[in-house]
């Protein structure tokens, strides 16, 4: 029987985060009383920080002294000669028209750059291969002898080379083209030699055949290949900026070539995975049924079911995101109510990548075929960016428009300045005229109307005052007079700082 151990017994203790006490505790940290500890400035950081305030508040009061208003006071046309003020006011009626056309016009041509413009564009590839050292083309055989060998590898060299069709080559019609790729075998060189009338178009960006694939790769007739690993080739773009200018040749090249042993005819498949932006899917079968298409991105497909939600009236008429599933619905989202904003995710498991496009091709290097060879041609249907997006992008971003808009900003600031000048000058009018007319009638009433105005600043009346100015309250000067008060001083003083600047 084992003996029985005791061990030493050690006190228990409530574990703690932290050697705070916990009742002092609250959340998930201490809590600290009192202000929190601030960093001391040096004299030169606190100088340099009354400055950066000291100039703050200088441009805030430029901002509020510079004048806005650009329209001429009423009752300018009785004092001038002419119609000049009744052209200014048409002017500005014209200016207000033209300010709100051009916004909104800006504002539709924002709205077409943002949206993904795309057109179908026929890419032609021709493949072709060369041979080398094949034993057709050795000279140097001895027909007497048993050993044929010529000690000379056999090889043979296939080039792909892409190129954007011109319009006018082109018969694709971007407007009524499917969105399904297709290719071409061929005989679509017949009718380049055709003439056709030319279209009016914008200038295009010419397109690389290194622009349209993403990855390249060759798949080899298994049977015939005596290596494996040795006929694999591989093709994958390099990372690269959108906007980038200066692109690798990696990425930027019109034709591949690529060289093997060989001195049989061999089938091969060029692969080509797709480079789009935005990307598009393949469609499971069911929500293809919904949409009425087999290819489609992200966006179209969300608002092609939410364009089905409404046509079908499936929308529920308290909340508008919420909407019934029918029967193809429920096949896709497998529920009987759906919501707009879950739709993105629910479709994930219906879009699938596309599958690389296929290009069967014979290598041959028999004799018969290089005494008249022949490239095979494929048409393939690729997407590009609409010319009229690059040419409004270019609007958009056009730095004479940024210089215009300064210099019309100038002229505003002007102008705002010249009717303030127009406005005093009206004042001016106003009151040697009324002056002339009736000099002391006149001063009795200015008098009486600056003593009312006092009266208000130094809160020592109420407006419509009396209209006696010959007490002796506002006769008397001095400091101890009315003129002198704090709260006269202080009225003043912020009246006039607020007063625009000529």
């Amino acid at each position: 029987m084992q003996p029985t151990v005791q061990y030493r017994p050690f006190p228990q203790q409530v574990p703690q985060r932290s050697p705070a006490a916990a009742a002092a505790r609250r959340g998930i940290g201490p809590m600290v009383s009192g202000q929190h500890p601030q960093a001391t400035l040096t004299a030169a950081q606190a100088a340099q920080q009354r400055d950066a305030q000291r100039e703050a508040s200088e441009r805030a009061k430029m901002r509020s002294r510079k004048p806005t208003d650009k329209n001429i006071p009423e009752g300018v046309e009785e004092c001038i000669i002419g119609d000049g003020v009744q052209r200014y006011r048409e002017l500005r009626e014209l200016e207000r028209k033209l300010d709100s056309t051009m916004m909104r016009k800006r504002l539709d041509v924002q709205d077409a750059v943002n949206r993904t413009v795309k057109r179908y564009r026929t890419l032609r590839v021709w493949i072709s291969n060369t041979v080398e050292d094949q034993p057709w083309q050795a000279d140097t055989l001895d027909v007497d002898a048993f050993d044929f060998s010529t000690n000379i590898d056999s090889s043979y060299r296939v080039k792909i080379e892409g190129r954007l069709l011109d319009e006018e080559e082109d018969d694709l019609d971007s407007d009524d083209s499917d969105d399904e790729d297709e290719v071409a075998n061929g005989d679509a060189m017949d009718e380049d030699g055709k003439e056709k009338p030319k279209k009016s178009k914008l200038p295009t960006k010419q397109y690389k055949l290194s622009h349209f694939f993403k990855s390249m790769t060759v798949d080899f007739d298994r049977g015939k290949t005596k290596d494996v690993m040795d006929q694999s080739v591989e093709w994958k773009k390099p990372a690269v900026a959108t906007n980038a200018t200066n692109l690798p040749n990696a990425a930027d090249f019109d034709q591949l070539e690529f060289k093997r042993g060989g001195d049989e005819n061999m089938n091969i498949t060029i692969n080509l995975v797709r480079d789009e932006t935005p990307e598009r899917f393949k469609l499971s079968p069911a929500l293809a049924e919904v949409l009425d298409t087999d290819v489609a991105t992200r966006a179209e497909a969300v608002m092609g079911i939410w364009e089905y939600v409404k046509a079908m009236g499936l929308q529920e008429d308290d909340e508008k995101r919420s909407f019934d599933c029918d029967e193809r619905l429920k096949a896709v989202l497998v529920r009987d109510k759906g919501y707009i904003p879950y739709l993105p995710d629910a479709i994930i498991p219906h879009l699938t990548s596309l599958p690389p496009i296929k290009l069967p091709y014979t290598v041959r290097v028999d004799k018969e075929f290089h005494e008249n060879p022949q490239p095979t041609i494929y048409d393939v249907q690729v997407q590009i960016d609409d010319p009229l997006k690059a040419a409004l992008t270019s609007y958009l971003t056009n730095p004479t428009y940024a210089h215009n808009l300064r210099e019309i900003i100038t002229l505003n600031d002007q102008l705002g300045l010249l009717v303030q000048k127009i406005g005093n000058s009206k004042s001016k009018h106003t009151f040697f005229d009324q002056l002339s007319k009736n000099p002391t009638e006149f001063i009795a009433k200015w008098l009486s109307s600056q003593k009312r105005d006092l009266e208000i600043i130094a809160g020592e009346g109420v407006r419509g005052g009396g209209e006696d100015v010959t007490g002796d309250d506002w006769r008397r000067g001095g400091q101890e007079s009315i003129w002198a008060s704090d709260n006269v001083r202080e009225s003043v003083n912020l009246l006039v700082g607020q007063r625009p600047k000529l």
